[in-house]
């Protein structure tokens, strides 16, 4: 594993110097060398981090580099709108729940990521851009988390097919409202997320009579 790293380290800076030097000599007016290089210099890195069983410490560093290369392609390229700080969020979660080991498949952690989750976008949302709510739609995706989380735990699956259909059913009408109150279309994909329950009912049911049917 030592000569692998080494010819990986060695190879990505091979590389990294040919693109940069291609780079400048063919189109200067453009940086684009510095993609690749990130996905260069993750080679080295991973294989180092994982040879030595350092998750964690892997998860930081490859969090630590994205948000870097990110947070300078912003500066670079449209530093009049920081952009940046929409993608950062998710990426520091992957070294904190990687830190908590088996804690992050509790509910509490579930719970809390969900609440910061929708508190953070909805305060970048109220800032940013407060003529349209775009932050239902990331606490539409967040909160499937501990909901979902909840009913693997207690085996509840009808249960948890209505309270899903719910929480589909309530964004389908915040969308609607918001985004074109004039139309009300909401009712079509609602119609369609009912028969979820319904069929999970039924099956259940079903399944109940064939065991009493059987004894």
């Amino acid at each position: 594993m030592k000569h692998y790293i080494s010819f990986s380290v060695v190879g990505s800076l091979m590389t990294m110097l040919f693109l940069g030097i291609v780079n400048y000599s063919t189109t200067p007016q453009t940086i684009w060398f510095i993609y690749p290089c990130l996905l260069l210099l993750l080679w080295p890195i991973t294989l180092y981090f994982l040879s030595k069983r350092l998750y964690k410490q892997y998860a930081v560093i490859c969090s630590a580099m994205v948000i870097a290369f990110l947070i300078i392609e912003n500066l670079l390229y449209s530093p009049q709108h920081l952009w940046f700080i929409y993608a950062i969020y998710p990426i520091v979660w992957w070294p904190i729940l990687m830190f908590l080991e088996d804690k992050a498949k509790s509910l509490n952690i579930a719970f809390i990521g969900c609440v910061s989750t929708i508190v953070y976008y909805a305060i970048i949302n109220i800032i940013m851009s407060p003529q349209y709510p775009w932050a239902i739609y990331p606490a539409f995706l967040v909160i499937w988390w501990p909901l979902s989380l909840y009913h693997a735990q207690k085996k509840t699956f009808v249960a948890y097919s209505v309270y899903a259909s719910i929480h589909i059913s309530i964004f389908f009408i915040i969308v609607n409202i918001v985004s074109s109150p004039s139309v009300i279309w909401a009712i079509y994909p609602i119609f369609v997320v009912l028969w979820w329950p319904l069929s999970m009912y039924f099956y259940v049911h079903k399944r109940r009579l064939y065991k009493s049917s059987t004894m």
